[in-house]
């Protein structure tokens, strides 16, 4: 990213209204700031000690309310072409969008593999609490996340909590080139490394590995990958579409030639720029209501 290109991105981020997730204290509060490294680019958050989303508000508004959550390898934030690119694009479409800057397991933190879902589950209630307010619909919250973020919005779908009556439940999920598994011959060592550490336990593994609480009850999921991507391999979508067409939940996958790992929107002279246009056709083709069957 050149700097101008940075300069702008960050100049748009400053302009979402910043919503502390929570403003009474932060639970389990035993942060650690890390160092960064020398040039460390800004629009990589790291040293998160308050999680936080910021709001970005549609011209026209559709009344849906879209969650997103970059990726990082669980180890920072990626706010430009995973946060602050989908926002304008989403906000465009009239979606109200929350981008989700949440804890990272490295930087102090008790529990250290829970604290992004649990943010992520915060940011879900106050989505929730502020639909009035905004004018949203509360049957109509969705969740798109990217790699890691991939991970955490699929973690999200799939382990919604306790079920309090103040938490929407998720009218889809849309996964870009997520994480999913953590086996070695296809997963992404980096963010296994981050979210669980060194050597896992195999039960540690297993509840942190989306495709293994996929139910009746997830929401529909939307999928793209590329089939050049190093980093996460396509393998990782296909686990997950395997695991819900096995509980008969409605899936939609686009596998593209081309577009690497982290492709953002997607570079213009490639086909995988597509994916928005997808899915954002899916989204209203769904309507976007919660199923009450599969």
């Amino acid at each position: 990213m050149t700097d101008s290109a940075e300069r702008l991105a960050l100049e748009t981020w400053a302009k979402g209204e910043k919503i502390l997730l929570w403003p009474d204290g932060v639970p389990g509060c035993a942060f650690a700031a890390q160092a960064l490294p020398s040039g460390w680019p800004q629009t990589q958050l790291r040293n998160i000690a308050q999680p936080y989303m910021r709001l970005f508000r549609p011209e026209r508004a559709n009344g849906r309310s879209l969650l997103v959550i970059p990726g990082g390898a669980y180890k920072f934030v990626s706010i430009a072409n995973e946060g602050v690119d989908i926002a304008r694009s989403m906000t465009a479409e009239g979606y109200t969008v929350f981008v989700l800057v949440h804890r990272l397991p490295s930087e102090g933190w008790g529990q250290p593999s829970e604290v992004a879902l649990q943010d992520a589950r915060c940011a879900l209630v106050l989505i929730g609490e502020m639909s009035a307010t905004l004018g949203t619909d509360v049957t109509q919250v969705h969740v798109i996340g990217f790699s890691a973020g991939g991970h955490l919005a699929a973690s999200l779908a799939t382990r919604p909590g306790d079920g309090a009556t103040d938490t929407p439940s998720l009218s889809s999920m849309g996964l870009i080139y997520p994480v999913i598994s953590h086996e070695k011959r296809i997963g992404n060592a980096l963010s296994t490394q981050s979210l669980l550490g060194d050597n896992p336990s195999e039960s540690r593994v297993a509840l942190h590995s989306p495709a293994g609480h996929v139910s009746a009850n997830s929401p529909p999921g939307f999928f793209v990958h590329a089939l050049d991507d190093a980093d996460v391999p396509s393998e990782n979508s296909l686990v997950m579409i395997r695991a819900m067409q096995a509980a008969g939940r409605p899936v939609e996958l686009h596998l593209f030639e081309e577009g690497g790992h982290g492709f953002g929107l997607g570079a213009p002279h490639l086909p995988v720029r597509q994916w928005l246009g997808l899915y954002c056709d899916w989204l209203d083709r769904k309507n976007t209501k919660p199923e009450s069957a599969a």
